[in-house]
């Protein structure tokens, strides 16, 4: 067998194909951003005609870094930015609209409808989903309803709908030229089509929505030896590579992290965070704003699910301080400027920008920094900015706590922010329970690969993977309970301070 595995991720704003040996251990990487497309307020678009060059791109340039050619690599697995609403044309390949991006907020009217006309309550039970901004069905629908021809086209069957997973393994497996359209369970589990139970297209749910059932891809497990096909066409894999896993980039992550066990938990810090709790064989229903859904598919296993808490706004945050305010030049600057304080100075920053996710669920809340005197600096803003990065989590702890009766232990995380040492650091202050690196950061795409591995017998068991994981760093907590309660009620304030400021239909 080969001796390597590659994995593709495609994010929110860059697209990396990384290769990893059988220890998990990383031996190549080549990342491209990609374009954010901002129509106007509340919008965001990505053009999926970039994404899949990009892909290609960094696939070919870190194969050549490497120096290995398709035959090396015993498999291939992809994982993605999950809700991302691409809709092409079987045909010619061609999407009929850039994809919607999980941010966008322009479906806030079609989500309000659904819970003015009763039909919110069946999407919880059967989707384990709020109907919300962030799914993906509200944005299939806005296409159909806003582009010209493409109602006709999806009823002919010419349209069809993927989130970003199943328009790469499309392309992947040949595009126009007998292009597979799949996708598995944890993205169709963020769609609001999908019944958790079933694990399949709900026709109610559809009915909703507008949506002609033939528009979806097929829903096949996340890990399996014939899930996707093999990669064709005149791109850097022509050797065809099996395409045999496929996760939503959170459940890659808690793939990566190792949470196989019931109470596992990990928190990704990226464009936002995402903390997953592997609850086991069984959906629990939150009562508290979290979301249920598919934590993994393994072959004929059964699924396992989680309790997810999603949070919008937290690496962006940072980057809106370089990009938009120019407070700082680069990430690593938040760190130093925020260094240069001892507190966040009374300030809060709530970035609210397309509405508060979970445990919240507000549309109508926008961003909002209170709390600012003479007295502040452009620091307090770069500290209070990190502070709300782990507020927002201590939030989602909270509701997971409440919803499953567990307690963490230790929050294992990963994703860029990791590499911000004071935010990790306030992080275990804020949460009041340590935080613990792996050496491997980039699990996300970890994920995918030993998903894609474990299809093709590259690694033989989840205990296997787990021998793989190795920590880091540590960070203990070392505020008061006095200090920690005090700031939390603090930022509560300031979340209310953000509420109601958009009115939605």
């Amino acid at each position: 067998m080969p001796d390597f595995v590659g994995a593709v991720d495609q994010g929110t704003t860059s697209t990396r194909f990384m290769i990893f040996d059988h220890g998990g251990n990383e031996i190549a990487r080549h990342q491209l951003e990609h374009e954010q497309i901002l129509p106007q307020a509340g919008w965001v678009e990505h053009n999926p005609v970039e994404i899949w060059e990009r892909t290609r791109a960094v696939i070919e340039t870190a194969m050549t870094k490497a120096n290995l050619v398709a035959s090396d690599l015993a498999a291939l697995g992809v994982t993605n930015q999950r809700e991302t609403t691409v809709v092409w044309n079987r045909t010619t390949g061609r999407p009929y609209y850039n994809a919607i991006v999980w941010q966008d907020t322009r479906t806030d009217r079609i989500a309000a409808a659904l819970e003015r006309e009763g039909k919110g309550d069946v999407i919880r039970r059967k989707a384990g989903l709020p109907p919300a901004t962030y799914f993906s069905g509200g944005k299939i629908q806005w296409i159909l309803e806003n582009v010209e021809g493409v109602r006709e086209a999806a009823e002919a069957g010419e349209a069809i709908f993927g989130n970003t997973d199943t328009w790469l393994l499309w392309n992947l497996t040949g595009g126009t030229d007998g292009g597979v359209h799949v996708t598995d369970p944890t993205n169709a589990s963020r769609t609001m089509l999908m019944n958790l139970e079933t694990l399949d297209w709900d026709d109610e749910l559809l009915s909703f929505f507008g949506i002609p059932r033939r528009m979806l891809p097929a829903i096949r497990p996340s890990s399996h030896p014939d899930l996707y096909g093999l990669t064709r066409g005149d791109g850097p894999l022509r050797g065809e590579v099996a395409l045999s896993g496929d996760l939503g980039d959170q459940q890659a992550a808690t793939v990566g992290q190792v949470c196989f066990s019931p109470g596992e938990a990990k928190n990704t810090y990226g464009t936002g965070n995402f903390l997953l709790l592997n609850t086991g064989h069984e959906p629990v229903r939150s009562k508290h704003g979290l979301l249920t859904t598919v934590c993994y598919q393994f072959g004929a296993d059964r699924p396992v699910y989680a309790l997810e808490g999603s949070i919008a706004v937290t690496g962006s945050a940072i980057q809106w301080l370089r990009d938009q305010l120019g407070v700082i030049s680069g990430a690593a600057q938040s760190e130093t400027l925020a260094r240069q304080v001892e507190d966040n100075g009374g300030v809060y920053f709530v970035p609210a920008f397309s509405g508060l996710f979970a445990p919240y669920w507000r549309s109508d809340a926008r961003g909002a920094i209170v709390g600012l005197s003479r007295f502040n600096t452009n620091a307090h803003l770069a500290r209070a900015t990190l502070e709300s990065i782990c507020y927002q989590t201590r939030d989602v702890v909270e509701a997971m706590r409440q919803d499953s009766g567990v307690a963490l232990d230790v929050l294992r995380v990963d994703g860029g922010v990791t590499a911000n040492e004071l935010c990790m650091q306030l992080q275990a202050d804020i949460l009041g329970v340590p935080v613990s690196k792996p050496v491997v950061a980039e699990t996300t795409a970890l994920g995918a690969a030993y998903a894609a591995g474990m299809a093709v017998g590259f690694w033989k068991s989840t205990d296997e993977l787990r021998q793989n994981w190795n920590e880091d760093r540590r960070w203990q907590p070392q505020w008061s309970d006095e200090q920690r309660s005090r700031g939390y009620a603090g930022w509560k304030k300031a979340v209310d301070r953000t509420l109601d400021w958009v009115d939605v239909d």
